[in-house]
């Protein structure tokens, strides 16, 4: 009688407690993963470094002084100059930029394009198999021959449409976003093929719910644990894709620095000037470790069954 009068209070008290926030419990999980930390620090650097660090470095990236090039690293240069005087630090900066936000635009593009694939295929029988056979289609395509292809055709509209800057930084992510949501399309297709058969979609079912309301309210947010990983993913592909281009001479012009078209410039001078290729060489493996660090911890804290572990 008294164990269970001392175990009332601490039932109710428990009771009146409000839930705890599933997102709390992921951001537990992403804790324990050290690998997934390291690069969520060093992401959120490399992100303070391009976008602060303008504010701070005021100096013109495009600024050339003829005088000053091929200057070592200084106190007035931190990273030196290039062959035409230009300071290779507010280079730097301004590449990250570009790169990171041609990465980010064309990961929204790739997973937007993805995910409703992957969804109208999974839940609609009938779409199912046309779908996934032009899926099927886009994976047997070459993707950098196909990008080439689209950058040659699509350069010189868009420039004298939108500007060389725009014109080649909307090529560039819609190039890189049409080519990159097959996979995405795939793993999205079989959770929701393996969700629809579940008991909540079948109550759903029953009870008369539209297929959209279904789709919205039961299906995409359990698919958000693969949908977001695809996408931590998907800006470490979008950045190398867009450096490979830039680094082929097929990306930015050259007054509109990225970390790709930096190594372009440097490849000549490689022997005598070796830093110009390690420095933004160097920028994109963080980068691209760093988020791939990222999308490894999120898949094991939004998937419920490690995150009870």
């Amino acid at each position: 009688m008294t164990e269970a009068a001392t175990r009332a209070p601490m039932t109710v008290e428990q009771a009146d407690r409000p839930p705890r926030s599933q997102w709390l419990d992921v951001w537990d999980q992403f804790k324990t993963h050290k690998g997934a930390l390291l690069g969520a620090a060093v992401f959120i650097s490399i992100l303070l470094f391009v976008i602060i660090g303008p504010l701070v470095w005021t100096t013109d990236p495009g600024y050339a002084n003829l005088r000053m090039r091929n200057r070592p690293p200084s106190l007035e240069f931190p990273f030196g100059t290039d062959q035409l005087g230009r300071d290779l630090f507010a280079r730097m900066m301004a590449g990250g930029k570009v790169s990171i936000a041609v990465g980010m635009t064309a990961m929204l593009i790739a997973v937007s394009l993805g995910t409703l694939i992957g969804v109208t295929a999974g839940f609609f029988r009938s779409m199912d198999g046309i779908l996934m056979r032009l899926t099927d289609l886009f994976l047997a395509l070459p993707l950098l021959p196909l990008l080439l292809v689209m950058v040659m055709l699509f350069r010189e509209p868009l420039s004298a449409t939108m500007g060389p800057e725009a014109g080649i930084f909307m090529l560039m992510v819609i190039s890189i976003g049409a080519t990159s949501w097959m996979q995405t399309a795939r793993i999205v297709r079989g959770e929701v093929l393996a969700l629809k058969e579940r008991e909540f979609v079948l109550a759903a079912r029953s009870i008369g719910a539209p297929p959209v309301r279904m789709i919205l309210r039961h299906i995409l947010p359990n698919t958000l644990s693969p949908i977001m990983v695809a996408a931590a993913l998907g800006i470490a592909g979008a950045i190398i894709v867009e450096s490979a281009l830039s680094f082929l001479g097929l990306g930015f012009p050259p007054d509109f620095p990225t970390w790709g078209r930096l190594l372009f410039d440097a490849v000549d001078q490689l022997q005598l000037y070796p830093n110009r290729v390690m420095l933004p060489g160097i920028a994109i493996s963080l980068t691209v470790l760093s988020v791939n660090y990222i999308g490894d911890g999120l898949r094991d804290a939004l998937d419920p069954r490690i995150r009870g572990r």
